[in-house]
């Protein structure tokens, strides 16, 4: 009677491969872990573009903080951030992060790689003049909500990231500013980013509208990633209820551009971030 050959025998060196390095990299997983999770929190300034700077850590870099972070030279709030390990297997970082400036605090989960990042359930709130540092006009003032499923930017041009694609919406209420009739209120607005709102070239399209108050507002904002330009154009009346100190100033402006048949005054503001 022939003796049975062994089961080990039967398994071709190629199989024996294919079954070895799932544990190989479950292994070099594991190291990475280990070695990350030694790391204090400050390790991630080595990986942080030339125009951001953080300090005041605490924590590891698995699960830490910065207390200081600015962007250009200009005060960008603070930031806690807990990374996800299954991202290095895919050579990407992964990370829920939570950001607060003064009283305006965002929470979102973020993915990065060499080709850019994505960005999904970003969702915060907080008072816009809090964030006069990072572009919005003194004397304005007002409570925003932000809420965006899908944030998505490539590094095709540098660092700085091009937009690639953005779906949600900023709503900002009781908005006032010095600069218009005085500050006096000039009631809630929605600034909204379809799905198709970036463009093939970075150039991105948002609808403004009021959701009730003083004005009328009905217009778009077109910005261009390659100029750091935006555009905003439309039309606006003022509505019965208007204080006086701003209907003085629509109709200044209406002297100034015309209104149409209905009433509405044509618009045009350019600005640069």
């Amino acid at each position: 009677m022939p003796r049975s050959r062994s089961p080990s025998r039967d398994v071709k060196p190629a199989a024996r491969r294919r079954t070895v390095w799932p544990l190989v990299l479950i292994g070099i997983a594991a190291m990475l872990a280990v070695v990350i999770a030694s790391l204090p929190a400050s390790a991630i300034a080595y990986f942080l573009p030339q125009y951001v700077r953080a300090e005041d850590f605490s924590g590891s870099i698995w699960h830490g903080s910065a207390g200081k972070i600015s962007i250009n030279g200009r005060d960008a709030g603070a930031l806690e951030w807990r990374l996800h390990p299954a991202a290095f297997l895919g050579a990407a970082v992964a990370a829920d992060l939570h950001w607060v400036k003064v009283g305006m605090v965002v929470d979102g989960a973020v993915k990065m790689d060499r080709q850019g990042f994505a960005a999904h359930a970003v969702k915060g709130s907080g008072p816009i003049e809090d964030l006069h540092d990072l572009g919005v006009a003194q004397g304005c003032r007002g409570a925003a909500d932000i809420d965006f499923s899908a944030l998505k930017g490539d590094f095709a041009k540098g660092y700085f990231p091009r937009p690639v694609a953005a779906v949600g919406h900023i709503q900002v209420s009781n908005f006032a500013s010095v600069q218009i009739a005085g500050g006096v209120p000039l009631g809630s607005y929605d600034l909204r980013l379809a799905e198709d709102a970036v463009g093939p070239d970075g150039t991105v399209t948002a609808r403004l509208v009021d959701t009730g108050g003083p004005l009328e507002v009905q217009t778009l904002i077109h910005y261009s990633a390659n100029e750091r330009t935006g555009l905003l154009s439309g039309t606006l009346r003022e509505r019965a209820d208007a204080p006086a100190a701003l209907r003085s100033q629509i109709d200044d402006l209406s002297q100034l551009r015309g209104r149409d048949a209905q009433g509405r005054i044509p618009v045009d503001l350019e600005f640069r971030f």
